[in-house]
């Protein structure tokens, strides 16, 4: 057996998209300054982790691999699509279907895909 510790994201400038991931997760930026050209988020339940480092090439293509994100809590898909707009994730694609299925593909401050799934609860309706 084998786990997942970290995530690594290619990033221009790792220190102000891992501190926009930070808002949107809520998940802490670990000793970490504007010019590091590592950057980690800590998840407080354990690993994986986010680390963000700096690449000097922008990202041209599709993303290969992009995280699939759920609301925890009371919270739901729209809302945290919403939450997420405010925040500057950009939108890309909406998957969801009249009868409340679906996902949406939001684009963060880089570029970099996510999606955006419907809750534990949405999905027990």
């Amino acid at each position: 057996m084998i786990e997942i510790h970290t995530m690594t994201i290619d990033s221009a400038r790792p220190y102000e998209l891992a501190q926009w991931w930070s808002e949107a997760l809520g998940w802490p930026l670990v000793d970490s300054e504007p010019e590091d050209d590592e950057v980690m988020l800590d998840r407080p339940s354990g690993p994986p982790h986010l680390l963000f480092i700096r690449v000097p090439d922008g990202k041209t293509v599709k993303n290969r691999l992009h995280l699939d994100m759920r609301p925890t809590g009371d919270g739901t898909r729209d809302q945290e699509v919403e939450r997420l707009l405010a925040l500057g994730a950009k939108p890309y694609e909406d998957h969801r279907t009249p009868d409340g299925a679906g996902w949406v593909t939001l684009l963060d401050p880089e570029g970099n895909e996510f999606c955006v799934c419907r809750s534990a609860a949405e999905r027990e309706d």
